[in-house]
Order: structure tokens, then sequence, then C-alpha cells
């Protein structure tokens, strides 16, 4: 009764002060949860290289002992609440899970025997890294042997050799991380409705983005390759008939951005009608929404559904897909 007769006294304006300011820091809650926050690429560029480097010396540590599956999604990480994680990696008779922590800002190595062990992410570089995740790996008996070169990128540095990338700032680390989680509940969202054979949301480390997936059941032309990947790795991703939907925080790009394209392109398909903001980009050869459009329109998850959804429609219309498919009208 007395917090009521509290509120009763305050007028529209004093209570709306008391919801929206955290009064230990006199911080907007509305601005401190915002799921859109801005990243420009310049800004950050030097953190954004140095942490994708740790994610692929991860992401080999995942793929050097997971079995294979379709489209390469045995390598995937999975967004999670503080990062994101490798999930379950057997070794031997036994499974770790590696995970960043991009709240605590610390990479977490955890056994099913119990056994625990972590490293600090600070401004390092990337051979320090590597060589001290190697080091905790070993002190929970685990060895192991991959290939050190970068892929899918210009700069191949073998990771224990390299001294040049070594920035990490921790604001602009949870600002990707919270426009992570938000393009995961979308997409997410997004793919609730397709009742074909889908991929999960998950996270490739080669090239840094957040991706899902839909099949027509159909085959696909073998891939002609792309530069600084093994072209095997891309016959098998693209190896049936598909259309894909992601987030990439935009290195070659040029800014942050989702994107959506078919395999295999069909006739007519870079002229489809799309929602205002999106453009088909000619050198990537696929759809383009530009993050900082959709982070300042009035509703951010629409748009980015209305985007997906069109691209669906068109490539599965040209691409002819079983009519059973095509569940956005």
């Amino acid at each position: 009764m007395k917090t009521f007769n509290y509120f009763q006294k305050l007028t529209t304006k004093e209570v709306m002060k008391n919801f929206l300011y955290k009064s230990s820091n006199n911080i907007l809650i509305s601005e401190r949860e915002n799921p859109w926050p801005p990243l420009v690429l310049d800004e950050w560029i030097k953190t954004y290289k140095t942490l994708h480097l740790w994610m692929q010396i991860v992401g080999k540590i995942k793929l050097s002992f997971s079995p294979k599956l379709n489209h390469w999604w045995h390598i995937t990480f999975t967004p999670t609440a503080e990062g994101l994680t490798t999930g379950l990696i057997p070794y031997h008779n036994s499974y770790f899970q590696i995970d960043f922590d991009f709240i605590d800002h610390k990479l977490y190595i955890k056994t099913n025997e119990g056994k625990f062990d972590s490293l600090d992410l600070y401004s390092r570089s990337v051979a320090d890294f590597y060589i001290e995740t190697k080091e905790k790996l070993r002190h929970l008996g685990i060895e192991i042997n991959i290939w050190t070169t970068p892929v899918e990128m210009e700069e191949r540095i073998p990771f224990e050799r390299d001294f040049t990338h070594k920035t990490y700032d921790k604001k602009y680390v949870e600002t990707f991380h919270k426009i992570l989680l938000g393009a995961d509940h979308v997409m997410r969202v997004f793919r609730s409705e397709f009742i074909g054979k889908s991929s999960p949301v998950h996270f490739f480390w080669g090239a840094m983005d957040l991706a899902v997936t839909f099949f027509s059941g159909k085959h696909a032309p073998a891939h002609p390759g792309v530069p600084n990947v093994s072209k095997e790795v891309m016959v098998e991703a693209y190896s049936k008939e598909l259309s894909s939907y992601g987030f990439w925080p935009g290195l070659g790009l040029g800014e942050p951005a989702f994107y959506a394209y078919a395999y295999p392109q069909p006739d007519k398909f870079n002229t489809s009608k799309m929602p205002e903001g999106a453009y088909y980009n000619d050198a990537l050869g696929e759809f383009i929404l530009p993050y900082e459009k959709v982070r300042t329109s009035e509703s951010p998850k629409e748009m980015i559904l209305s985007f997906f959804k069109a691209v669906f429609i068109a490539s599965a219309r040209l691409n002819k897909w079983d009519e059973g498919l095509i569940c956005y009208k």
C-alpha cells in the first residue's frame, strides 16, 4: 500500500525517469540494452581482425576432432548469452568445449570430467593467444595439431608467427556480441516458418558471419571455388541448391550488413524487387542490407525479416522450388 501511495504522488515524467535510469550510474537502460547499437567498421577494424584470427584458432581445433556433417555444419560456433561456444568436441573417450565469453572477456575450456581452465582476452598477439591456448589444453590433457594458416582472408600469417594482429577493445567486442544476439533471434524467427531442410542458425568462423541456410532438395552444380578457400570446402558447402541469409561484420564490404543470396543464382535474380534500403552487390553476388539502415529504422526486426523473405521468394520462384516449400507469400 505504501508503494502504491508513493507512485500515486509521482508525475508521469517522474515515473518514467525512475524507470528509464539506472540510479547507480545514471545510464539509460533503454540505451544500455539497445540490441542494435552502432558499429562502424573502421573504428574497430584492428579488434575485428585480431578476434577473427583467435576464432579461427578455436574453430580449427573443433574441426580437427569433430565428425563431419554435410555442408561443414560440424565446424560452426553457436551464440550464447555470454558469447560463442564450440559446443561439445569429442576427444578420445571424453569431451570438451571452448567458450568465448565477451562479458567477462575470457576464453573458457571445460571438460566432461570436471576439469576447467581459462585465459584472459585482452590486447595480445595472435601468436601469444595461440601458444597459451595450446598450453591450457595440454594442461587439461588435450593435445592439438592444427593447420596454422588462416583461411578466407587475404592476410595469411601462420598463427604462431603472427605478432601483427594484437588489438582487443572490450567495448567493440561487447557491441558485436550484442548485435549477434539480436541477429540470432531474428534469424530463428525467420527459420521457424520454413518446413524444408534447413541449417541451424550458426556462426562460421571462416568468414566470421552468422548464417542460416534453406535447401530445395535438388542437387547443385559444383561450386567453382573462391580465393583462400580449398575448392573441396566450397563444393561440399554448396552441393545442394540453396538460399542463405546472415549477418556479417563487413570486412571487404566496408560496413556491417545483413546479406542473402541463392546458389546457383538464377537468371534475373539480381534485378528482383527488394525492400527499401537493400541492394544487389555485383562483386559479392548477393543482396545486401546495410546494418546502419537496419538499426536506425523504426522496426529493425521487421526490416530484416522483410529483406530475408523477399530474397527467399525471389530465389525459390526463379529456381522453381517445390511450391510446398515456399512458405512466405
